[in-house]
């Protein structure tokens, strides 16, 4: 034997194994095996590993979102890293490779948002048709900062005194936020001066700055198109039966979105985490505008329009009834304020009316 193992180069121990193998599997017991170990000590538990599966085909979520979920139901555990969730997803096909995108700078619009209620966003999910028929018309409404969905339910029309009522139900709820960002689609928005509809002038009244997003350009309500993606997905794909159904289904959703699912724009935390209740109490009553001594106030009459040196300029219908405030520019304009915002200018010598796309905060 030891002849036979220096001739072929090995140690007694390997001729003795090799010749081990052969007798029991014969000359297929040769063939070089994987010196890998059985079991890797830091092989992922079972229970974990079936919880990922779980997980994405339940939710869709990608390997981030999974460990930010596992980390707060079990953070007493040994958890996988990410990399692992993604191998583990893949290894399963629960996962398709991306073609990777050019990177883009994001672009910051407006005012900068550094806590809850600095600026909420509302939209119109559009419409479809429930199991029996019914037209479901989602509204919703999101905090920027922390993504809290504020609200979430079916409209019966999108009529500002049907919408109105559900800023309403916010407003007493959660308080008022300091800005609202919306399309410029009705009811949010009309094309007369300063883009204000009926909606966004009684946002004005109570000291609320209307935020339009510039024409055509969803990206700037970005963060809320997303969560309608999410909201499309896990609610109506298919639509519930009926209209009560989907608001069930509505309901379920704003609590998981809330509370339970993980968002990656806030660090893996969830909107409940970071969300706040603003400190500005919904009112009892309207407050009016008021406007420094020096300007010179005008009510707007029910057909949009004041009069002033015997000539009329047209405002447009949503002011109708309301007390705006005119303070000298330069040469022969005028701007217009209402409440703590300029809306346009009164060019005197033309005699037209300048209307700004939105309101400006006055200085």
């Amino acid at each position: 034997m030891s002849e036979l193992c220096r001739a072929h180069g090995v140690s007694r121990k390997t001729g003795y194994k090799l010749i081990s193998r052969y007798v029991e599997h014969g000359v297929v017991g040769l063939e070089d095996r994987s010196r890998a170990p059985h079991r890797h000590p830091n092989a992922t538990s079972g229970w974990v590993h079936e919880e990922i599966v779980r997980l994405r085909k339940k939710h869709g979520w990608g390997g981030r979102k999974i460990v930010d979920w596992l980390g707060r139901h079990h953070a007493e555990s040994e958890l996988p890293a990410r990399s692992t969730v993604d191998a583990i997803l893949k290894r399963h096909g629960l996962v398709q490779p991306r073609q990777r995108r050019r990177a883009r700078s994001e672009v910051s619009y407006a005012k900068t948002v550094t806590g809850p209620n600095d600026r909420w966003c509302g939209d119109f999910k559009g419409w479809f048709r429930t199991g029996d028929g019914s037209r479901c018309e989602p509204f919703t409404l999101t905090d920027s900062h922390s993504r809290f969905l504020l609200r979430c339910s079916s409209c019966s029309s999108t009529k500002t005194a049907t919408v109105k009522k559900h800023f309403e139900r916010a407003f007493g709820e959660y308080g008022l936020p300091d800005s609202i960002r919306t399309d410029n689609g009705s009811p949010f928005a009309s094309t007369g001066i300063g883009g204000l509809s009926r909606l966004s002038v009684w946002w004005i009244r109570l000291g609320i700055y209307p935020d339009f997003i510039e024409p055509g350009k969803p990206q700037q309500n970005g963060r809320h198109e997303r969560m309608h993606r999410t909201l499309k997905a896990e609610t109506a794909t298919p639509p519930k039966p009926s209209v009560r159904a989907q608001d069930s289904a509505f309901r379920s959703f704003v609590h998981h979105y809330n509370h339970e699912r993980p968002h990656e724009g806030i660090g893996g935390k969830v909107p409940g985490d970071l969300y706040d209740a603003s400190g500005r109490l919904y009112p009892s009553r309207l407050p009016e505008p008021s406007y420094p001594d020096e300007f010179l106030v005008r009510r707007v009459s029910e057909v949009g329009s004041i009069k002033l040196e015997g000539e009329r300029y047209f405002l447009g219908r949503a002011l109708a009834g309301q007390d705006i405030a005119l303070e000298p520019g330069p040469g022969s304009t005028l701007e217009v304020h209402f409440g703590l915002f300029i809306i346009g200018v009164i060019d005197q010598a033309s005699k037209k009316v300048l209307p700004y796309r939105k309101p400006i905060p006055a200085t």
